[in-house]
C-alpha cells in the first residue's frame, strides 16, 4: 500500500482575507500533487487549506482539539476527534513529513516549536521569522518547496512497517 505524502498546514483560526486565500491555494496545490493535508481541523487556516485540497479532490485529515468529530469544518474528510485540548498541536505536527506555516499565532507558534525540535521541515509563508523555517514567497513556491523537503524526508526515513506479517511464499 502506498502511504503518501502527508502535509500539515498550520495557522491562526481567525485568519486574514490575505493567510485565507494563501492557505485555500497551498492546500489546492498540495492536493493536485498527491499529498494528504493535515491541519487542526477547526477554521481560518485551517479550513481554508482544507476547502482547496476538497476542491482538487484531495484528502484532508483534521485532527481536533475537542472530543466532538462534528466540529470539524465542512472540507475535512478524516476528522480526528482528541479530546487534547493544543496538545493536538503535537499530533499535527507528527502526523505530517512536512510543515506549511501561513500566518501565525501563538498556537502556530507552538506548531513551529515542535517540528523543529522533532525535525520535520517547515516552509513558511508571512509568519514567525525563526531560524529553520524556510521561507517561501507565494504559495506555488511553499507547496513546491513542502513537498520536496517531505519527500526527500520520507526517502531519508521510511515510514514503518503496516504491522501486518509479510506474506510466506
Amino acid at each position: 500500500m502506498a502511504l503518501g505524502t502527508y502535509v500539515a498546514v498550520v495557522g491562526p483560526g481567525d485568519a486574514s482575507a490575505e493567510q485565507i486565500a494563501a492557505a485555500e491555494a497551498v492546500g489546492q496545490g498540495l492536493a493536485e500533487h498527491g499529498a494528504t493535508v493535515v491541519c487542526g481541523g477547526l477554521g481560518g487556516v485551517m479550513a481554508a487549506a482544507c476547502r482547496g485540497a476538497a476542491a482538487a479532490g484531495g484528502m484532508t485529515v483534521g485532527i481536533l482539539p475537542g472530543s466532538d468529530r462534528a466540529a470539524a469544518n465542512h472540507w475535512v474528510s478524516v476528522a480526528i476527534a482528541t479530546g487534547l485540548g493544543e496538545l493536538r498541536n503535537g499530533l499535527v505536527v507528527r502526523a505530517a513529513d512536512a510543515v506549511v506555516a501561513v500566518g501565525g499565532a501563538y498556537g502556530t507558534l507552538s506548531e513551529l516549536a515542535l517540528a523543529l525540535k522533532t525535525g520535520v521541515p517547515i516552509v513558511g509563508l508571512h509568519t514567525w521569522d525563526i531560524e529553520g523555517i524556510e521561507p517561501a514567497a507565494s504559495p506555488a513556491e511553499a507547496v513546491e518547496r513542502a513537498l520536496e523537503v517531505a519527500r526527500a524526508r520520507r526517502a531519508l526515513s521510511p515510514p514503518a512497517s503496516s504491522g501486518r506479517p509479510a506474506s510466506v511464499g
